[in-house]
């Protein structure tokens, strides 16, 4: 029985018989790495100052930075911290390189943080409508793509349509977008946008 020959079309070859293109992509990858491993020291560093003001066991949670090579079919980078994952709660903010996408930051409440945070981000819909900040819609929880099925600019609603998605949502995520594009002013941006959530949250 003849099998069909799988062929590669030109470009396809061209990609295939060029090492220089992974080499370059593991480059790229390390350089991100080390992007978020130095914004991680300043996330730190802003957030012990909130000794008191933010409850010890967000300040107190470790780094994570972890990659992947597959979402939706593109490799990514993700800094977490601050970072609680459990069963009763989440309380974290994560950083997002996705790869020919955009380098992201997320504020993620659910449970008891989001109980305890909603009215807090309410009342600071002007300042985060202001920051460009992006309310997330969608149903499922761990989607991270600016699709309007996902998330919708806080410019584009009003704080009563932003109060009913708070209120009646089992979480909250509200996220920055930066272009790669960008990448020269990102470490500025990202650190100015984390700045502005940890200061909407503290006591």
């Amino acid at each position: 029985m003849n099998e069909a020959k799988i062929r590669l079309s030109q470009k396809e070859m061209e990609l295939a018989t060029n090492a220089e293109l992974i080499l370059t992509k593991i480059t790229i990858q390390k350089k991100v790495n080390q992007f978020l491993a130095v914004l991680q020291v300043q996330q730190q560093e802003y957030l012990q100052s909130y000794w008191g003001k933010i409850p010890t066991e967000i300040i107190a949670s470790s780094p994570k930075i972890s990659k992947g090579e597959n979402y939706n079919g593109l490799p990514y980078l993700i800094l977490d911290y601050p970072r609680v994952f459990n069963r009763s709660t989440i309380y974290a903010i994560r950083t997002m390189f996705w790869w020919g996408n955009f380098l992201s930051i997320t504020l993620h409440l659910s449970g008891l943080q989001k109980k305890m945070n909603e009215e807090k981000l309410i009342a600071a819909f002007e300042i985060l409508q202001q920051q460009g900040f992006y309310c997330c819609v969608n149903d499922q929880e761990w989607e991270h793509h600016f699709e309007t099925t996902n998330y919708i600019p806080l410019t584009a609603i009003n704080k009563n349509i932003f109060e009913d998605i708070i209120r009646k949502k089992p979480f909250i995520k509200l996220a920055g977008k930066i272009s790669l594009h960008q990448w020269e002013m990102a470490e500025e941006i990202l650190l100015n946008d984390f700045k502005v959530i940890i200061m909407l949250l503290a006591d």
